[in-house]
């Protein structure tokens, strides 16, 4: 804990003021602090490797299937460049985009989460072995339990992080197989025409942004509400169809369902330990100078 407390004590303070200042402006950009720490934490290490751009001989993991949607990757710029007027050269990629994602939970109305920090930057992209690592909304519950657990999130600890789909939004790229040829009978029909109207195309261009909001009622407040929508037959993704139906993790939706405390204790937890998977500490990485790019070594050609 605390890790800057000699070397840069405001730090925490700076990324959160930063934060709350990009909050005002674009409300997106807290949605977009916490998908990050899942795509950057859940591929083999939480060391900002998401954050490279490509190089020659590199392709960055935002240009990934994977990726698609992801955005708002300048403004994690700007916090870093307030946090270097501060503090040239002393605090990481990696600890500001678990720290933005920690402050994004709170602009979302989750909980205030104390995260550890210290972690270092990778110097590669892990574009390779996205598709190993990266839960996928497609995959089965038992692959997706699979992931989360090498990581040491158990089932309810999975249950409250997809909770995180009580925010933002799902582009129809990632819905409409449920939807054309004919729609899947699992979804609620009360649900049907709202999401036929949002997604009209049956193969939508992913340059055109159509999407579905992922929480009707409360689209902006990271809540329970999800679970209760789930319950009903709402979940967009089928990862979500299945979290409510499957019975190892249903009876943890319906607790949800009722509990947004006992929601947010579990949510707590899983972000914390999705925030120390396997990070590089010690003399291991860097600190990078500019979160797009490693730095550059005498020894590199």
């Amino acid at each position: 804990m605390n890790f800057y407390k000699e070397t840069c004590p405001q730090a925490e303070d700076i990324i959160q003021e930063q934060v709350k200042l990009l909050y005002k402006r674009h409300k997106n950009t807290a949605f977009s602090w916490l998908r990050n720490i899942f795509h950057d934490c859940a591929v083999q290490s939480c060391d900002a490797s998401l954050l490279l751009d490509s190089t020659r001989r590199s392709l960055s993991e935002k240009e990934t299937d994977r990726s698609f949607g992801l955005r708002n990757f300048r403004y994690i710029e700007t916090i870093k460049e307030a946090v270097e007027r501060e503090c040239p050269g002393v605090v990481s990629c990696a600890d500001i985009l678990v720290l933005s994602a920690r402050d994004g939970i709170v602009s979302l109305g989750g909980p205030y989460i104390p995260l550890k920090t210290g972690r270092r930057d990778g110097r590669r992209s892990r574009a390779d072995v996205v598709e190993q690592f990266l839960p996928d909304h497609n995959e089965s519950i038992s692959a997706v339990l699979d992931k989360f657990g090498a990581m040491g999130i158990n089932t309810p600890g999975v249950v409250a992080l997809l909770g995180a789909h009580s925010v933002g939004r799902t582009h129809c790229v990632k819905l409409v197989h449920r939807l054309y040829p004919e729609v899947d009978p699992a979804l609620n029909p009360d649900h049907v025409p709202h999401m036929l109207k949002k997604c009209p195309d049956s193969i939508p261009d992913p340059k055109a942004v159509q999407y579905v909001r992922n929480d009707r009622g409360t689209p902006m407040i990271l809540d329970n509400n999800y679970y209760r929508n789930i319950l009903d037959n709402k979940g967009l993704l089928i990862v979500d169809h299945q979290l409510a139906n499957d019975k190892r993790t249903k009876p943890y939706v319906k607790k949800m369902a009722k509990s947004q405390d006992y929601f947010f204790k579990e949510f707590s937890r899983a972000i914390t330990l999705l925030s120390e998977n396997n990070p590089l500490t010690g003399t291991k990485g860097e600190i990078r100078k500019q979160c797009n790019l490693a730095n550059k070594h005498h020894e590199d050609p």
